[in-house]
Formats: C-alpha cells, structure tokens, sequence
C-alpha cells in the first residue's frame, strides 16, 4: 500500500496520509503550521463532535439532509466524541484565526468515517462531503465559539468546579480541627496579635468559596451560544429553526441549559465570556498562589523556620541532602496559578482581536481557557487530596509564639496608653522577654488583670470569652 493517497480541495490535489481519515484542507493545514506541537485538548474534540451531531440530527429533522447521510455523520460524529478519533486531530492550535482549519479537520474526519459506515470508499465526496453534508447550515465563525463555550462549559462543570468545592471542603474541615490552635498572627511578615490556626484556614475556605461563586456566575453569558448565526451572525444558508434545534439536542447531548445568544452579531465578534471566565479563574490563581505560599511559610523548617504546620511527606525533596522533605505540591500550585494568570493576559490579548465582525484569535483563547481550567482544577484537586487533608497542626509551637509575640502589649494598651505599650514593647524585644514579664518587673498591672487581658484564645476572638 503506497504511504499517501491523492486528496483535492478548491485549490487542487494534495498527499494524504493513506491511513489518515482527515483530507486535504487538513493536511494543508499541517503543512502550513508546523508551529507548537500544542493540539486542542479531549474538551475541546468532544464539543465539536456534539456540534456536528447535533447538526446533522437538525439537519435531518429540516429535511435538509436525507436520513442515510444523515445518520451516518451523526453516529460518526458521536465517535469523535467518545474520543475515537482524537489521533485524527492534527492541526497545531496556532492556525487561521477563525479555527477553520480544526472546523475542516473535524468535517473531513467525519465525511470520511460515515463513508466507511455507508460502506463507500474514503474521498468519495459524492457520498459525504465534508462542506456541503456534514458542515451543512454551519461556519467555522459560528461552530467554533460554540465549541468553545460547549467545552469550557463541561470542562468547568465536571472538572474545576468539582475539584474547588473538594478543596474547599478539606479546608474547611482543617478550619473546624485547629479552632483552638492558638498562634501569633503576623501582618507585614512580623508579629502581630493572636490568632487561631483554625481562622487562618477558614480564610483559605474562604477564598475557595469566593472562586466557586465567581465561576458559577459566568454560567449565564457562556451558556449563550452562536451556532445558526453562520459566516457573521446574519444566519445566511441555516435554516431559522436550525439554531434553536441545534441548542435543544446540545442540552440533550451535554445535560447543560445552553440557549441562543442574545445577539448573534456580539457573539460573532466578541469573546468576552471567555474573558470572563478567564479572570474568574486568574482571581482563584491568585488567591491559590498565595494560600500555596502560606502553607510553604508555616510548614518551613523543621527546626529553622516557623514549622507551625507539618505538610505530609509525599517524596524525597533533595538529590544530595538526605532527609530533605521538600512542599512539593504547593510548589506545583504555584506554577498552575502562574500558568492560568499568563494564559489569562493571553484570552484577553487575543479578545481584543474581534476585528469587525469576527474575532480571530479564537484557537489561542480556546486552548489558553481550557487548559487554565484543566490545570486548576487538577491542582486543587491536588492540593486537597496529597496536601491539606494530611497537614497536622504543631500545636505547642504555635502556642509558644502566641505567647511570646511581642503584638500582645496591644491588649493592655487601652489601660496603659499607647506610648506606654510602645515602650514595653520595645524592652521587650531588647531583653529578650516576654511582655507579661516586663508589665510584671514594672509593676504596671497585677498577675490577676494580666491573666485576664491575655488570655491567648479570648484575645484571638477579638476580646471575647
């Protein structure tokens, strides 16, 4: 068998791999971008299968396309999207703007296979072709951003989403376990008042619950879809009922409340729910580089850092000290967070380039979204799973700090005065002792007022017993 087969577009012959089921626009399209080696992700092959399916079953419904045709590209494109073909997506992710060479690539590998279940011959354009049936009532303007919003939508409903509320769960439960930690708090890196490791990690729920919030309120605008609206959201050559019925079976398909853009126009020139959804995930990023961080300043140590927390051990952390336990997997989050926050400067580079009626930086924001939602939510789900549920409180090291933060003469300045705190408390440091010693030797208060004022747990609910 000859390694390629001869395959024809409106701009003549081409070699095609003779294995391949992808045809000559997509080989064009190899030849043509030799860029990265990046390739659209599982998300992103699934949604655009689920488009052509939904397409074709509308289709048919129309009696636009007869019924054999039409159920041969929907099975097909179905398998693309259990992933059978997924070796049959070759185009490099940076290519023509309007991701039109993918949108081919997708057509000619389903025209090829439902010719194979017709029992035809691949190539056999009279049987399937790859425009005129299966991208039938379609663009590459309106499929593309669909597949997008379809893609993110799923990847974010069963895969970031999930992992955020795990994580923020096992904070949570940490939160609930040191409730009566008692620590110093440190503001600006340096002692300040008491506080309980348990609120610590109720703030880091926090930010996780805030970040679960953010992204379920980018629902609306992403569930809004720009299938039927063609090459410029005019709906040319799409039958109107076309879109509505493709967004029925797309809800049947996915089991999500998409619905037809509001304007088609904007959702044609316009991809401002990717950056939506994009600074969503830049906040969590933000807010996971920092809890990351925090967690690898009180795990420091063991005996030369503050080692309020203990991270468990999950590998060797040094090729030539022994022994060494490295926090390996808030290091990992760290490089997630940096990662979605480039890829956010990226989506919103590349939304800028709506260019009049059509933006084209479509595939550069569709593998910088997906993969910023892949990636953070693994990290959470990381992060949960091999970090916080294992972290054990160093209770009486905590302790020992809230009592000898020199921030303690703050509950005794109400009755001293503030110059006079401040002088305590710079003896304090001077000597080397502990703010109840210095009030002691000075007579300032008796040991029954002290106890009282600092009273580690009750000044770490802010005064209250």
């Amino acid at each position: 068998m000859t390694p390629f087969r001869i395959e024809s577009d409106s701009m003549g012959e081409i070699p095609v791999p003779t294995e391949a089921y992808y045809g000559a626009q997509t080989a064009r399209a190899v030849a043509n971008f030799p860029i990265s080696g990046l390739r659209f992700s599982r998300h992103f092959i699934q949604a655009l299968g689920r488009i052509k399916a939904a397409a074709a079953r509308v289709n048919v419904q129309l009696k636009l396309l007869d019924e054999r045709r039409g159920t041969a590209i929907e099975t097909a494109a179905l398998e693309i999207a259990a992933g059978q073909f997924d070796a049959e997506f070759v185009v490099d992710v940076f290519q023509t703007g309007s991701g039109t060479s993918t949108n081919m690539n997708a057509n000619e590998v389903i025209a090829a296979r439902a010719i194979e279940l017709l029992g035809g011959t691949r190539g056999d354009k009279e049987l399937i072709h790859p425009n005129d049936h299966v991208n039938m009532s379609q663009s590459s303007n309106d499929v593309f951003p669909t597949a997008i919003h379809v893609a993110a939508m799923d990847a974010m409903e069963h895969q970031t989403l999930p992992a955020l509320r795990d994580l923020a769960d096992a904070l949570h439960a940490k939160a609930t376990a040191f409730s009566d930690v008692v620590k110093a708090a440190r503001t600006h890196l340096q002692d300040a008042v008491p506080i309980t490791l348990g609120q610590e990690f109720s703030g880091y729920a926090s930010v996780i619950r805030h970040g679960i919030a953010r992204l379920e309120n980018c629902r609306p605008h992403l569930s809004e879809l720009p299938i039927g609206g063609t090459a410029v959201g005019t709906g040319l050559n799409a039958h109107p009922e076309f879109a509505a019925r493709v967004i029925t079976e797309l809800r049947a398909l996915t089991g999500n409340l998409f619905r037809r853009a509001a304007n088609a126009f904007e959702a044609m020139q316009n991809r401002d729910a990717c950056v939506e959804l994009s600074g969503a995930l830049r906040t969590i990023a933000v807010g996971l580089m920092k809890m990351a961080n925090d967690l690898r300043l009180l795990s420091s140590g063991p005996r030369t850092g503050l080692s309020e927390i203990l991270l468990p051990a999950t590998q060797p952390g040094s090729s030539i000290m022994p022994g060494k336990v490295n926090p390996v997997i808030p290091e990992a989050v760290t490089m997630v967070a940096a990662q979605v926050i480039g890829n956010d400067a990226a989506i919103s580079i590349g939304a800028m380039n709506g260019n009049l009626d059509l933006n084209v930086m479509m595939p550069v924001i569709a593998h910088n979204l997906l993969e910023s939602l892949q990636i953070l939510g693994n990290g959470s789900r990381a992060l949960a799973d091999k970090c916080v549920r294992g972290i054990a409180a160093h209770a009486q090291r905590c302790h020992t700090y809230g009592e000898h933060t020199a921030a303690l003469v703050t509950a005794v300045a109400p009755l001293l005065g503030y110059d006079t705190a401040a002088r305590i408390f710079k003896r304090a440091i001077a000597e080397g002792k502990g703010i109840r010693e210095i009030i002691m030797d000075e007579g300032l208060l008796s040991a029954e007022c002290l106890d009282e004022l600092l009273d580690l747990k009750k000044l770490a609910t802010g005064g209250r017993a």
